[in-house]
């Protein structure tokens, strides 16, 4: 689907970061991420780590989320849907993905507090490491970090310095070179990266190296660090620096776990599990019960998987109505399941938060993952691995093309137009409770030309609410009414005091699109050759907000019965719509009956053939 207008409105990459003096540049070192209030809704960015002793999980919720997930995800993927197909029903669990947390190695002193931290409050161990010397530092660093005075300059736009390959603008990381960012990922004794940092870098790398490499790269670095050519210091180091790597690595695999469906990766997992075994028992205790989380993640991955396959094989079936509705046997119809428009859009709801749970932060990244041809040697993105995003889409276009099948599918014109009138109150439904992605999607059905053409179907229809609906999606300006709509839904989710009123789900072709230009907008590689970190920034900004959305719990009963018909009831490819139409209100004029002839003679062959 196309839309109308350029990316999401423009801004300064700067704006909203507090500017300081020269002087206390260099009193306070920058910290990583410009965006730390902002990201403190999401777990990955409430707080630094400078000064934590043990491993725990980034996603122990603040008190202002106590109303979403559970921290542990404990359990296979439910399916809420009869599917045909033995292999393809699953019992047990939740539906929802969940975020992890080591409850008995999480250090209580690291989200103490729970309101958002200051980008400023960063200890002078981060983020050019300046203060620190590992065996892999540049004879350029240190020289850097006896002159850093000398290497920053006050601009009518505020202080940039630079520390090595890495360059600050006004205290934020703005671009550095592959290699700095990967050391600047690696923990040691005394440092631990902040982690806005951790999932920007752990999300945008595969832009520029497969996470393999990134993984296989940091694992070697943390060890090698250690290394003094005593092997007793050695292992007295290595157990002081095991916690924070086990920390790192559960990071990763909580925030990015379908990484980990390369089997090259796992292999990596195991073999630094062994490797901490032999120096710190309890970092190897950490380790195995995040070993055992992933593995539960991906288990249910596969199952969620399977079943959206299954319902897709099931959904491909068309109704029989291709020789005459009034020849074809009663079917049963969106009425007939269910006559309350709140509770069809409750039902939509469930489904939409079902599917984007399951939509992983990387696969808005590989979706243009290393497009450059003398790159594409590596196989892992010639595959795209972005199966999930993709079923969600294809979950969209059903949905618009149920809307138009049953609208069209009635011989009497009162019962087509009471079925229009009942999507209108969905929508206006899905509205109220923040459900966007329904809401467009019942919008673009009833905008098809096979339903729009039906005037004197329409013409019995009170459209006042329908074009007030159409209007807070209007496209122009940049869907500008949408996106306003958009804020206030998501005010009314960080202050709420119910579930339902956190329900956030977004139109999700617009989010990928606005993702899209940002990527194509903005250069990924600087001249000098550093990578733009500022770009960086902003697509974790846009993927952070979805992980807050799609971590809600559905407050609403399932009605399997209406979910089932939701999903599995046949509905019209484009060509049958247009037939169905004309059946319906025959055709206006010679244009038209040329269409329903050639309709009629073409679906016919096809049907022979089959």
């Amino acid at each position: 689907m196309c839309f109308p207008g350029g990316p999401a409105g423009s801004r300064d990459i700067t704006d909203g970061f507090n500017r300081r003096s020269g002087l206390d540049f260099y009193v306070a070192m920058p910290p990583t991420t410009p965006y730390a209030g902002k990201f403190s809704n999401c777990g990955v960015y409430s707080g630094n780590n400078n000064n934590y002793q043990q491993p725990h999980s980034p996603y122990r919720h603040c008190a202002s989320a106590k109303t979403t997930k559970e921290s542990v995800y404990s359990g296979a993927y439910e399916n809420p849907y009869d599917i045909p197909h033995a292999h393809s029903v699953y019992c047990g669990g939740t539906t929802k993905e969940r975020h992890y947390s080591s409850r008995s190695t999480v250090s209580d002193n690291l989200c103490s507090n729970p309101q958002p931290h200051s980008p400023r409050q960063h200890s002078t161990t981060c983020p050019a490491r300046v203060h620190r010397q590992t065996s892999t530092s540049s004879g350029s660093e240190q020289s850097c970090r006896s002159s850093a005075a000398a290497k920053s300059r006050l601009n009518i736009h505020g202080v940039t310095a630079s520390y090595g390959e890495m360059c600050y603008h006004d205290n934020s990381l703005v671009s550095a070179s592959l290699e700095a960012l990967i050391q600047h990922l690696v923990p040691t004794v005394d440092y631990y990266p902040d982690r806005s940092y951790v999932f920007t870098f752990l999300l945008s790398s595969r832009l520029f190296l497969h996470p393999y490499e990134l993984m296989t790269r940091v694992c070697h670095l943390c060890v090698e660090q250690q290394r003094s050519g005593d092997t007793l210091l050695d292992k007295i180091r290595f157990r002081e620096v095991a916690p924070k790597l086990v920390q790192l690595l559960t990071e990763w695999t909580e925030t990015f776990p379908y990484d980990f469906r390369d089997d090259r990766m796992m292999r990596c997992l195991k073999d630094m599990t062994h490797h901490v075994a032999r120096g710190d028992e309890y970092s190897w205790r950490a380790m195995q019960q995040m070993t055992q989380r992933l593995i539960k993640r991906l288990s249910a991955l596969g199952q969620y998987e399977e079943a959206v396959a299954a319902l897709s094989a099931v959904a491909t079936e068309r109704p029989a109505s291709l020789k005459s509705k009034r020849e074809s046997a009663p079917r049963s119809d969106v009425l007939s399941v269910c006559d309350d428009p709140f509770v069809l859009a409750q039902q939509l709801t469930h489904i939409e938060l079902d599917r984007l749970s399951f939509i992983g932060p990387e696969e808005f990244i590989q979706t243009f993952a290393l497009k450059d041809p003398l790159e594409n040697h590596k196989g892992f993105f010639r595959k795209r691995k972005t199966s999930n995003l993709e079923a969600y889409v294809n979950w969209f276009n059903r949905l618009s093309y149920l809307v138009a099948t049953e609208i069209c599918m009635p011989v009497k014109k009162k019962q087509r137009a009471r079925i229009i009138e009942f999507f209108i109150d969905v929508a206006q439904e899905c509205f109220n409770i923040g459900n966007f992605n329904s809401l467009m999607a019942i919008i673009t059905g009833m905008n098809m030309s096979p339903v729009a053409r039906l005037k004197k179907t329409w013409s019995k229809v009170n459209t006042d609410k329908f074009e007030i609906l159409e209007h807070q999606m209007d496209p122009s300006s940049n869907f500008s009414n949408y996106r306003t709509a958009l804020r206030g839904a998501t005010q009314r989710s960080e202050t709420a005091h119910s579930v339902q009123e956190k329900i956030v789900i977004p139109f999700f072709s617009l989010l990928i699109k606005d993702i899209y230009f940002l990527n194509e907008g903005c250069a990924s590689r600087l001249p000098n050759g550093h990578i733009n970190f500022e770009k960086l920034w902003e697509l974790a900004k846009q993927v952070s907000e979805f992980l807050v959305w799609r971590q809600v719990i559905c407050p609403f009963d399932r009605d399997r019965r209406i979910l089932q018909f939701l999903v599995t009831t046949p509905v019209f490819a484009e060509d049958e719509l247009h037939l169905a139409s004309y059946e319906s209100e025959g055709p206006e004029n010679n244009m038209e009956k040329d269409s329903r002839r050639s309709l009629r003679s073409s679906l016919l062959h096809r049907e022979n053939r089959s």
